[in-house]
Formats: C-alpha cells, structure tokens, sequence
C-alpha cells in the first residue's frame, strides 16, 4: 500500500530515502498517528525535509519527548538547471551560480531554534549536487513567473550533524567584539537575510546576547 506520505514527494525526497536506508530500517512507518519517512532499526525516527522546517512543528511537539529524532536536509551545493521538453529531451543545461553551504540551514532552523536544545533532536545537513529540472520556459501567472520545476539527486557530496548550540556556533565565524548584522553577514560571506537569521537563531540558542546599538543598527556580541 502507497502511503500519502510516498504519494505527495518528489524524485529528491525518494533518492535521499533510497540512500539513508540501512538494512533493518523500516520505510513510511505510522508512529502515534503520524507516518515517518523512515524508522532505524535502533528506533531512531528520520524525517526527511527538503523545504521548510515549519510543517514539522506538530509532529516534533507529539513525538520528540518519547522518541529520538532526526531531520535531513538537503542543501543544493552544486547545481544544475535542466531544461526539458514535454518528452523529457533535454534542452539545455547550466550550472547555477548559486553556492550555499551548511549555513543555509539558518534559513530552516528560523521556525524553530529553541528544539536545536532538545536532546532527543539531531539536524543533519547534506550537501549535495543537484538536478533542477524544468519546463522549456517559465509558466506565466498574471501576477508572478512560476517555474517550480523538480529537484532530482546526483549525489550527496558531504554530511553534517547539529545536535545543539555549540554544533550550531561552530558554522559560523563570528566577528569579535560588538558586531551588527551586517557585519556578521560579511563575516560569514552570506547574504544580509540569511544573517539575520542566523542571530536571530544563536540568540535563541544563547549563543549571542544583545549588546545595545550602533546608531539604529542593533548590536551583538558572545556571552
């Protein structure tokens, strides 16, 4: 039986759940009403997450005092745009100039940074080469350009655990003394969104403190 779980993802979602199974592991499991993408043979439940962190929300709440948990994220470190006809010919191909890396998982851990504390949670990132598969050309909306297209695996390149704070402080190189967001955006060669999320999570997490203001700018510092 095909669960609904295994009806809605997509071709990233099933490599990624090909390539974590360990004999043993049992696939698309029901655990106190919810289905899980895979269950260790040790018991551990993995939740595989290639968008955003806020629809586990529910599940990690019921779950995550009785069980040990872990999410995977895939991270697009190198990537191709593909695109193809209504055949599936393929009609060009470029590499994306995009190059994120771990920290990227600000962008996910954002919906829930106090859980990275939890000790039942572990986050693990992989970085991985990537497929993005597209139409001949965008489809037009009145109001936008969509183009979702569908991500498909090449291989996973590298892979990084985060079970707390410090595994958390350890991807980002912090600036000395009082810094603002920008400069801690410099400082870790991101964009000045991305690094607002990354304070926002390691205040969470304890990580950094507030430290007054420079001009309008609020400031930051480690405890």
């Amino acid at each position: 039986m095909t669960s609904i779980g295994e009806l809605r993802e997509g071709p990233l979602h099933r490599a990624l759940k090909t390539w974590l199974t360990r004999p043993g592991d049992r696939l698309e499991v029901p655990v106190e009403g919810f289905f899980i993408d895979l269950v260790r043979a040790d018991g551990e439940l993995v939740e595989i997450q290639t968008g955003g962190f806020a629809p586990l929300r529910a599940k990690l709440d019921a779950l995550l005092d009785r069980h040990r948990m872990r999410i995977v994220h895939p991270v697009p470190a190198r990537r191709r745009v593909v695109r193809v006809d209504a055949g599936g010919e393929v009609l060009s191909a470029r590499a994306s100039p995009l190059h994120p890396t771990t920290t990227a998982i600000f962008e996910r851990l954002v919906s829930f940074p106090t859980l990275l504390s939890h000790p039942h949670l572990t986050v693990e990132v992989l970085l991985c080469a990537e497929d993005h598969v597209r139409a001949p050309a965008p489809v037009r909306g009145r109001r936008f350009t969509r183009d979702p297209g569908e991500r498909r695996l090449v291989e996973v390149l590298s892979r990084v655990e985060l079970s707390g704070a410090s595994d958390l402080a350890a991807l980002v190189a912090l600036p000395g003394g009082e810094f603002t967001t920008r400069e801690l955006a410099s400082a870790m060669g991101v964009p000045l969104g991305l690094a607002q999320k990354a304070a926002h999570c390691l205040r969470a997490l304890c990580v950094l403190e507030p430290a007054g203001r420079r001009g309008r700018a609020p400031l930051h510092r480690v405890p």
